[in-house]
């Protein structure tokens, strides 16, 4: 019998270890992996069961090309040479912007590296963007301000239990991360206290020593408000700010407007709550705000990240041991995925697309002329809502906006109006179902390369199956579609070789790989980034000595609280907030695959509180109609006191009718071009 593979999960960014074992049947089974130090052999039930996915009657096995109307097997050849078509007639009739690319936070960096380099040398498009603009763009434009560098954490998860205070801001751990949640049970078995700030009693807030439920959309003053107290109560670390700082004065004055009373007024948190998480956060020595989709999914994300960065700055909690401010990012690449290319404005190594110095390295790697490279392009959501407009093909890898978009009832329009849309993907997604060319490509235990965790570790997955025979890598369908349409060299279909030009484009760059190859990950299990040359020891805890500022000195952002996009009135009185729950996993198009998974979370629901439920005359399980200025969604409620009474919460995961993304804001922040996934106004009725 062949030896346990070790590898991780295809799911999460937390990207836990775990091994797979061949199986009687031929294929594979999941193991624990205990000696992997982030989920030390635990794994939620996705993870448990990700090997369904492998079974080839829940996976695409050929090609689909569409004719009259429906989707049919096809040859690798035909389906190709139509992809290749496509693409071109778009290009030749309409210049090369009219081809869009659109990818997703689970492609390994390789495959990410391979995208953004296809789009910009192949097409010479410059509409790419992925996904994972709508995971982590507002914390990563924050951070980006504030420290000069983004990395979704930047100290790694073993650091949680040994701080005084953990606030965490809008993330549900218990249901989107189970296995992370020993590192909060074990900062309370430590004498550490947990803050969750969130609008509903979730699984991770019972946890909490307390819990603050603010309106959804003021967490930015919510935060501000918790730094109107440390200035008024003294609590400022004034040596850290005047040593390792810029820009208090400017912040501070902002923060002055937020006193206590008011910020009850607009968060609906009482002032000696919010007092008193101050104190939890300020009297021990070290302290961590961590944020996740809550905050940052609104219209003014960057600002909000902004705000709870301003609070670690004023009180030392940053750059010093235990201490800091981080990111929970979401998807299983969600880090590399944006550090090497897919990404509207970036280069690989996190470089910038509009810097001279960074086209001329990244160009001489890739063999091309510099100033052959297109421009930014449009963020997410933008590129999507100018399909059929100005962007007329669509090629996409790793994603289903089609119920993962805001106003998906619109991105599937749009979706449908284009000239010509293929869609790469493991399974039959319903982005794919639209497609006039779909892909079979490998999955996580078919493929070997590298993801990037929310530690900022990177990651060696590794193969422990062959693909069935009707289906090819990523990395294959951009090597041929370049090939036919003119540039023969430089898509490697070898992951190992794509890593190892992937150094050398990263090298100098901020999230700089050069260190990092295949042999040294097996050795060494992961290494942390920046890591800028064989022999570093990488990177786990940034910022200790100096930021990544010019001057070493992080940035304060001069904020104040202001509206979501839309707030509530007479015609939609209530708030909407979306999420996950522990059993399903972003878009479902894999989880609702798995009939394990489907029992445990079989479909969508429309969450309440019993006064909301009185009041509109639904009792548990009945179907409710939930209605906002794009549409509508229709599901059963589910009745609870632990959510606030003027909003109601809907789980993403699913098409159809109960479609949450029908009613989501497409209002982008301006910095980071994040939707306003997390609060709407809406109204409920009884269905």
């Amino acid at each position: 019998m062949r030896p346990d593979t070790p590898t991780h999960c295809p799911y999460c960014s937390l990207q836990c270890g775990m091994n797979l074992r061949p199986s009687s049947s031929g294929g594979v089974e999941v193991m624990e992996r205990p000696e992997f130090p982030v989920n030390r052999g635990a794994l939620c039930g996705k993870g448990r069961t990700a090997a369904s996915l492998l079974d080839p009657g829940v996976r695409l096995s050929s090609p689909l090309v569409r004719r009259g109307g429906s989707l049919v097997a096809a040859s690798w050849d035909e389906a190709l040479d139509r992809v290749a078509e496509g693409l071109g007639r778009a290009r030749a009739g309409h210049g090369a912007d009219a081809c869009g690319v659109f990818g997703g936070g689970g492609l390994t960096n390789e495959k990410a590296y391979g995208l953004g380099k296809f789009a910009r040398v192949v097409l010479g498009t410059s509409q790419i963007d992925y996904n994972g603009r709508f995971c982590m763009s507002s914390a990563a434009a924050g951070q980006l301000a504030a420290f000069g560098l983004d990395r979704g954490l930047p100290f790694p998860l073993e650091d949680i239990p040994r701080t005084g205070c953990v606030v965490l801001v809008g993330s549900n751990l218990a249901e989107t991360m189970p296995p992370a949640v020993r590192y909060l049970r074990e900062l309370r078995e430590n004498g550490g206290s947990l803050v969750v700030v969130d609008p509903r009693l979730t699984r991770t807030a019972e946890l909490a020593d307390l819990h603050l439920a603010p309106r959804p959309g003021t967490d930015l003053a919510l935060a501000l408000g918790m730094l109107h107290v440390v200035v008024t109560e003294g609590r400022v670390d004034q040596s850290f700010v005047r040593e390792r700082t810029r820009g208090w004065e400017e912040a501070r004055a902002g923060v002055m407007a937020h006193w206590p009373e008011y910020v009850e007024r607009v968060t609906g948190v009482p002032v000696p709550q919010l007092r008193e998480a101050v104190r939890l956060f300020c009297e021990p020595e070290a302290a961590m705000v961590l944020t996740a989709r809550g905050p940052e999914q609104q219209s003014k994300g960057t600002d909000t990240v902004g705000a709870w960065i301003n609070l670690c700055l004023a009180t030392g909690r940053a750059g010093r041991p235990l201490s800091g401010y981080g990111c929970l990012t979401g998807q299983g690449n969600g880090q590399g995925g944006r550090e090497h290319g897919q990404k509207a404005d970036q280069l690989p190594g996190y470089r910038k697309l509009t810097d001279p110095a960074a086209r001329a390295h990244v160009a001489g790697v890739w063999g091309v002329d510099p100033d052959s490279l297109p421009g930014p392009g449009r963020s997410a959501y933008e590129l999507l809502d100018a399909l059929g407009r100005d962007v007329r093909a669509l090629l996409v890898m790793g994603s289903n906006p089609v119920v993962s978009a805001p106003r998906a009832a619109h991105v599937e329009e749009r979706l449908r109006s284009v000239d010509f849309l293929a869609v790469a993907d493991v399974v039959l997604s319903e982005t794919a179902a639209l497609a006039d060319v779909v892909l079979p490509v490998t999955q996580w235990a078919e493929e070997t390369g590298t993801v990037t965790s929310l530690e900022g570790r990177v990651l060696l997955r590794r193969a422990a199956v062959s693909p069935p025979p009707g289906v090819r890598s990523d990395l294959e369908v951009m090597h041929e579609l370049a090939r036919r349409l003119g540039v023969e060299e430089g898509f490697s279909v070898d992951p190992e070789v794509v890593f190892e030009e992937l150094r050398r484009a990263s090298a100098g760059g901020a999230a700089d790989y050069s260190g990092i190859s295949y042999p040294r990950l097996v050795e060494e299990g992961g290494v942390f980034w920046p890591c800028p040359e064989e022999g570093h020891s990488g990177t786990p805890r940034l910022f200790l000595e100096r930021f990544a500022t010019g001057d070493g000195r992080a940035r304060f952002a001069d904020v104040s609280h202001r509206a979501a996009a839309e707030e509530t009135d007479d015609s939609f009185p209530l708030y909407l907030t979306t999420g996950r729950v522990v059993s399903q996993y972003q878009s479902g198009a894999q989880t609702r695959r798995v009939g394990e998974l489907n029992a445990a979370a079989p479909g969508p629901f429309v969450e309440m509180h019993p006064r909301l439920a009185a009041r509109v005359g639904v009792v548990e399980g009945e179907p409710v109609v939930v209605v906002s200025r794009r549409g509508r969604a229709v599901a059963p409620a589910r009745i609870t006191s632990g959510i606030r009474p003027d909003t109601v919460f809907m789980p993403f995961h699913w098409a159809g009718a109960g479609r949450a993304n029908n009613l989501t804001n497409p209002a982008l922040d301006p910095t980071s071009g994040m939707p306003e996934f997390k609060v709407c106004a809406v109204r409920v009725e009884a269905a």
